[in-house]
């Protein structure tokens, strides 16, 4: 390699030119094996993806990530602002998970699983090859001049864009406001719903915006999961790598010639076609080794295999392997740094499933009303204001509640005089009274224990603080 192809060799991400323009990435189709498995399993996703917003789970719903109300469902299970502890301990675990796949498997999450990939290459890419054509007639029909066909191409390409980014932009808006509030919405007046369109609007136009024009840049500069790879990845990590030592040998790369002896001639397998980067949806080389842009998304494996098929060359010169495997033959071991991250996992794993088993499904908090000193009352009576809150996590409505202290010593009054009904999935809270007998009093401050009764079943226990008057020794 001479000199001023060194200085040149990797000074730039693949999708910038010479002069620091975007270079528009062109993506050949592809075909093959891996192809077809990331297809099913893309359409598999999608198909979640559009259902799990409405699907529920004894009347909750199956998915939905409210930020503003800070409420959350996973997989059923409902969070509210109280358990806000178990969604941070489940994020670190999503975040340790990640890390630990990415130092065993490199970036498979993005190329098989994260929603810009499947949505670009399986929804948008597939409409750009119905109405443009392939890699060359895009390239051709962009420097054409603008004439009727060309007009018309892309106008209903935008178009369909549009439509599915406004469709997409529904679906993650499902999951903030949940899926009924979705659809009541849609079957509304938009004018009684204002705020909502506006929303959609943002959304549809971020989306539009991603897989219209940036695609590929997000994954290159604007996700920080790539640059992970620069500390997450060894030797020892499976990725997608080019088999330099198989594809170069002693003579390096050559172009294929019939009937050549090629063992003979020392040149490698690699024919230097050129296919793995025409289908590389970030435009880089795979032979130049491991590349923050890429994704893992094995379009490169389909388009060598097919070749090396072509010219009677064994297939795998492109394939899933690690950087050890290639250079010194040793296959996939599980090393202590995985066994670490492992370990890990097992024991934030335990903390969550242990906190979320002991979770109440009805939480009572009382707090002293701010402000106010304790009241003395005849006989010696002290009474002290305080507003609660019942949050009821399950669908089932609960009837007559009502509170009780534990030593049963004093009287607990609610302010409006009627039975407390708490609807299903939802926070009722109001006012009330605790009146204690001076001479029960410790101190100041005393420390009281509540029961919350349903009827006659307890459902809860709380604690909470009542002020009384100051006492001098």
């Amino acid at each position: 390699m001479s000199t001023v192809s060194k200085n040149k060799f990797r000074d730039k991400i693949s999708t910038i030119d010479e002069k620091g323009n975007r270079s528009w990435i062109y993506v050949k189709k592809v075909r093959g094996k891996f192809f077809k498995y990331r297809t099913i399993l893309s359409w598999f996703l999608i198909a979640f993806l559009v259902l799990a917003p409405f699907v529920k789970v004894k009347g909750h719903q199956f998915l939905m990530f409210n930020v503003l109300e800070r409420r959350f469902n996973i997989f059923g299970f409902p969070f509210w602002p109280q358990d806000f502890h178990l969604f941070v301990i489940s994020m670190i675990i999503a975040v340790i998970f990640v890390a630990f796949f990415t130092v065993a498997f490199g970036r498979l999450f993005c190329g098989w699983v994260c929603p810009q990939t499947i949505f670009l290459e399986m929804v948008f890419r597939k409409i750009e090859y119905w109405i443009e054509g392939d890699k060359g007639a895009q390239i051709r029909l962009d420097k054409e001049p603008w004439h009727f066909e060309k007009i018309r191409k892309k106008l209903s390409k935008w178009m369909l864009f549009f439509v599915i980014s406004f469709f997409v932009a529904n679906i993650f808006l499902a999951y903030l406001i949940g899926g009924d509030k979705l659809i009541e919405t849609i079957t509304d007046n938009p004018k009684s719903h204002m705020e909502t369109l506006f929303s959609l609007l943002i959304f549809t136009a971020l989306f539009y915006f991603v897989f219209a024009w940036f695609r590929e840049q997000v994954c290159i500069i604007a996700c920080p999961y790539g640059r992970l790879q620069g500390v997450l990845l060894d030797d020892k990590s499976i990725v997608v790598a080019y088999d330099y030592k198989r594809g170069e040998k002693e003579a390096g790369r050559g172009k294929y010639k019939k009937n050549e002896d090629r063992i003979a001639s020392g040149k490698g397998d690699c024919i230097d076609c050129f296919q793995c980067v025409h289908v590389c949806p970030t435009g880089i080389d795979i032979r130049n080794g491991t590349q923050l842009e890429c994704v893992n998304c094995t379009a490169c494996i389909d388009a060598c295999d097919e070749m090396m098929t072509h010219v009677g060359l064994p297939n795998g010169l492109i394939r899933y392997t690690s950087e050890l495997e290639i250079s010194k033959n040793e296959p996939f071991r599980f090393t202590n740094r995985m066994k670490g991250y492992s370990v890990v996992l097992t024991l934030l794993f335990a903390v969550f499933f242990a906190m979320l088993v002991s979770r109440n499904s009805v939480e009572a908090n009382l707090l002293r009303l701010p402000g106010q000193l304790y009241q003395r009352m005849d006989n010696n009576i002290i009474s002290n204001v305080f507003t609660y809150k019942i949050i009821n996590k399950t669908m089932e409505d609960i009837e007559n509640v009502h509170f009780k202290l534990s030593s049963g010593e004093g009287i607990i009054k609610e302010v409006t005089g009627k039975p407390i009904h708490v609807s299903g999935n939802s926070l009722q809270q109001g006012t009330l009274f605790i009146q204690l007998k001076e001479s029960k009093l410790q101190d100041e401050k005393t420390k009281l224990k509540i029961d919350v009764y349903s009827g006659n079943k307890k459902i809860e226990t709380t604690s909470t603080t009542f002020m009384g008057p100051r006492r001098f020794h």
